[in-house]
């Protein structure tokens, strides 16, 4: 990196609540999931959805304008999220930063909404085509806070809000921009959408074990993922900020040739040059955890912790992940990773994952690197620091 960047404010809304205060870090440290058992197409299905009180704020919002009667909640999940990354921030006032906020399916609910619709009367819906297009989420964000920047939404599958920090790096350090709103938004919860991830045999069964998401069980003998919804926003700026929560010391990135339309290579190639470069200069080992994209699959999982001994050696980082408690959120799930990391590194105290083993718990937390990798080997590595 030609310099490094503060991160100066961050927010979410998830199936942890949305983060004020102590709150969230309370969250994390509290050992239970926030999985229910929810009905999609006949069968008991594991998911992370917003409780009540978040969803009643989502409806709050919804009800604010007439213009955002007709939003999708990944639009909404967004807005929300945002308007609290600029209050955090002190950008209260300020409308001249650049937004890049993503996700991975974008407007689910009302795609399946409006296409049944059209199914059942041949005809669609007047609002059907400018709320489902994946611009919706930045351009409805700008529109909220009055931003006046670049305003860009794009979809990388999984690994979508952390290759938003890259862009928004981008535009920093060629000076194109001093301030840049990033992050993601996903509101999978919809039937089309699980049935999709069914079809794939990825998806945890409808078992009522203590934890149905076995991310970073090595040992695991069937896939454990499932679906979680929220939105997560960080306000980054060039150079070293008096409030920085958190300095982005390095980012790496990396593709790999497809060899199937899911999966990325068993030694996951893509992550050992994602995180060589987020490294750089830095010795591995000064790295005190690794926040896993981890998604709870038997492949998926296994592939990344080889990455990560190849890269480390024998001598590993403090491994963890939140998609055990949280779900898998897509688009959204590396900036709600990225927030767990910068809450280590505030807090000064590592979340271990409840059902694995550790022999030690860092010391100290200094150096942090965040995983997040998509369908097709899209994989990104982010190094924080701790200001």
């Amino acid at each position: 990196m030609q310099q490094i960047i503060s991160i100066t404010g961050i927010s979410s809304i998830s199936p942890l609540g949305i983060s004020s205060g102590d709150r969230l870090w309370q969250q994390y440290k509290d050992t239970s999931h926030r999985i229910t058992f929810e009905d999609f197409g006949n069968e008991k299905t594991p998911v992370a959805s917003l409780f009540s009180e978040e969803r009643n704020k989502i409806e709050a919002l919804r009800n604010e304008s007439p213009h955002y009667t007709a939003l999708d909640n990944s639009v909404l999940f967004g807005v929300f999220a945002a308007r609290e990354a600029v209050k955090n921030a002190g950008w209260k006032g300020n409308h001249d930063f650049g937004i890049n906020i993503g996700s991975s399916r974008g407007a689910t609910g009302l795609f399946e909404k409006y296409h049944q619709e059209f199914l059942n009367t041949g005809k669609s819906s007047t609002l059907s085509s400018p709320t489902t297009t994946l611009g919706n989420i930045s351009s409805w964000i700008a529109h909220d806070l009055q931003a006046t920047g670049p305003q860009i939404s794009h979809s990388i599958t999984c690994s979508t809000a952390l290759h938003a920090i890259l862009n928004g790096v981008a535009w920093l350090q060629a000076g194109l921009a001093d301030q840049f709103l990033v992050g993601g938004s996903e509101a999978p919860l919809t039937p089309f959408t699980i049935a999709q991830m069914k079809a794939l045999k990825i998806y945890a069964p409808g078992d009522k074990v203590r934890y149905p998401c076995q991310a970073m069980n090595w040992d695991k003998k069937r896939n454990s993922m499932f679906l979680g919804e929220g939105a997560g926003v960080a306000c980054i700026e060039k150079g070293i900020k008096e409030n920085a929560i958190a300095l982005i010391k390095g980012i790496g990135y990396a593709t790999e040739p497809l060899k199937h339309n899911i999966s990325i290579s068993t030694e996951a190639d893509c992550f050992q040059k994602s995180m060589k470069m987020a490294l750089g200069e830095t010795p591995a080992s000064d790295i005190d955890a690794i926040v896993l994209h981890a998604p709870g699959t038997v492949k998926g999982d296994q592939a990344e912790y080889n990455a990560i001994h190849a890269v480390f050696g024998d001598i590993l980082p403090a491994l963890t992940t939140n998609k055990w408690k949280i779900g898998h959120t897509f688009g959204a799930s590396g900036i709600l990773s990225l927030e767990l990391a910068v809450l280590m590194l505030k807090y000064q105290d590592f979340i271990p994952v409840p059902f694995v083993s550790y022999d030690k718990y860092p010391n100290q937390l200094k150096k942090i690197i965040v995983n997040a990798v998509g369908f097709g080997g899209n994989a990104v590595s982010i190094l924080l620091e701790r200001p």
